[in-house]
C-alpha cells in the first residue's frame, strides 16, 4: 500500500504525539517516585508494604490493602491525611495527587 504525502505527515505526527505522551508519563512517574521516596517511604516502605519500623509501630496498612478503595478515596487521604499521616493538599497540586494515586496503585500490584 502506497501512502501519499498527507498520510505520511499524519502518520509521523501521530508517532511524535505518542512519543511525547509516553515521555510526559515517564516524567510524571519519576516525579511521583521521588516525592514518594521523600515523603512516604519512611512509613509505607519503598515497596508500599509498610514493613518499616515506623510503619509497623503505627500499624500503617500495606498498599495491597488499598485495592478496595477508589482513586477518589486515596486522593482524599493524600490530600487531607488520615490518622498520623500528614495532609499533603497544601504542598501537592491536584494533578500531582492524581499521579501519586497512580504510583501507589503500581506498588499495590
Amino acid at each position: 500500500m502506497k501512502l501519499n504525502w498527507t498520510m505520511r505527515i499524519a502518520l509521523a505526527a501521530g508517532v511524535v504525539a505518542a512519543a511525547g505522551m509516553l515521555s510526559v508519563s515517564a516524567r510524571s512517574d519519576e516525579k511521583s517516585a521521588a516525592v514518594y521516596k521523600q515523603k512516604c517511604a519512611g512509613c509505607h516502605g519503598p515497596d508500599g508494604k509498610a514493613e518499616t519500623p515506623a510503619g509497623k509501630a503505627m500499624k500503617v496498612p500495606s498498599f495491597a490493602d488499598s485495592k478496595g478503595k477508589s482513586d477518589a478515596e486515596l486522593a482524599e487521604i493524600i490530600e487531607k491525611g488520615k490518622g498520623k499521616m500528614p495532609k499533603y493538599g497544601a504542598s501537592m497540586k491536584p494533578d500531582e495527587i492524581k499521579e501519586m494515586v497512580a504510583y501507589v496503585r503500581s506498588l499495590a500490584k
